[in-house]
């Protein structure tokens, strides 16, 4: 039977635990040199082509379609590329030491999207992995599968972190009291946050997961918005 906890802390990972921004940038530049501007343009076709009918980034599926029949060696080497990128070097700043001291409040849990080959490779060369202690849960929309996770991961209280403003929305409006929703304003999803957290704001506002490691068990739960501050003493 899955252990009852207090507290789960459920984390995003792109742009949330690492810069996924930056890695996408280096693919893109990768691309270019390999197959030029128009070989960068089609496989970023391509990859939104797959995000719209999968709901998610398929790195591999995107290079797999983007080769076709081809046989030229610049399609293994970009593989290698994907498969041995240095994610542990794309990891935030602190975000270990957050884990760690959260790990003393409650239950740390990777809650992401993706497919099932890339982003757990990602996720374990990150040094996440390990950090999680295997906690990890990989959903094609993770905000459709809130009952599985609370299945897995039962707890009397939930907080999200994320850079996203649509899933920590959707989690609150399904979940509730129930949920602390963090907002860390970091990457592309952040800084295009408009008028969905205007309507439905975040109880906790970031600028990195780092900020973490300094929070209390009560800032996530008194229920008041917490801004980066330093909480007051009670």
């Amino acid at each position: 039977m899955p252990t009852h906890d207090d507290i789960v802390f459920l984390f995003d990972v792109d742009n949330t635990l690492i810069d996924n921004d930056r890695f996408s940038a280096d693919l893109a530049a990768r691309l270019e040199r390999d197959f030029g501007t128009e070989g960068r343009e089609r496989y970023a076709a391509i990859d939104k082509d797959i995000r719209s009918q999968v709901g998610y980034a398929d790195y591999l599926g995107a290079l797999q379609r983007m080769r076709g029949k081809e046989s030229h060696p610049a399609y293994m080497e970009l593989s290698f590329f994907l498969l041995d990128y240095p994610f542990d070097e794309r990891r935030f700043p602190g975000v270990l030491e957050a884990v760690a001291h959260l790990r003393t409040l409650g239950r740390p849990v990777i809650m992401s999207d993706g497919d099932t080959v890339f982003q757990p490779r990602k996720i374990r060369r990150a040094g996440l992995w390990d950090a999680f202690r295997g906690d990890v849960l990989i959903y094609v929309h993770k905000e459709d599968m809130l009952d599985d996770m609370r299945r897995r991961y039962p707890a009397d209280h939930y907080v999200m972190v994320d850079d996203k403003p649509r899933i920590l929305v959707a989690l609150k409006k399904l979940l509730g009291d129930k949920v602390t929703t963090v907002f860390v304003k970091q990457g592309h999803y952040a800084a295009a946050a408009g008028k969905e957290l205007d309507d439905t704001p975040p109880d906790i506002t970031i600028d990195s997961v780092a900020a973490l490691a300094t929070m209390r068990r009560e800032d996530f739960l008194c229920g008041s918005r917490y801004s980066g501050e330093k909480p007051a003493e009670r």
